[in-house]
């Protein structure tokens, strides 16, 4: 199973651009603390630039936070990023024949519903 590392990524990229605010705010910096590849922070700040959380002029290295770190939530970060926003998901191949299989989804769906929503109220706070 792969795992999706974006959410995680949108975190350092902002608190790095936080701390190191008058350092060097390249996408390679930035790549180089993540141990990542500086193309895939370019496309994570640009996310994070279209959903407001972070400002910057094109052209230049010159990119700082939309607006205090204490004003942005992790629920902030997490519905910036570009992907499916569900903690958790439930198999969508079950047997229908099944008793088990015809009704696990539902099940399952109703009660990973009530934890996305218990997870996004934490983030919140």
């Amino acid at each position: 199973m792969k795992y999706s590392h974006k959410l995680s990524d949108a975190i350092h990229v902002l608190t790095y651009i936080d701390i190191f605010k008058d350092g060097d705010l390249s996408s390679s910096a930035i790549a180089n603390s993540i141990e990542s590849n500086p193309s895939l922070v370019r496309r994570s700040m640009a996310q994070l630039t279209k959903k407001g959380l972070l400002v910057s002029q094109p052209g230049t290295v010159r990119v700082k936070l939309a607006r205090p770190s204490d004003e942005i939530s992790l629920l902030d970060i997490y519905q910036a990023i570009d992907e499916v926003h569900e903690l958790l998901h439930v198999d969508p191949q079950t047997n229908l024949d099944c008793p088990v299989g015809r009704n696990i989804q539902p099940v399952l769906r109703d009660f990973y519903d009530q934890i996305q929503k218990a997870a996004e109220q934490k983030w919140l706070q």
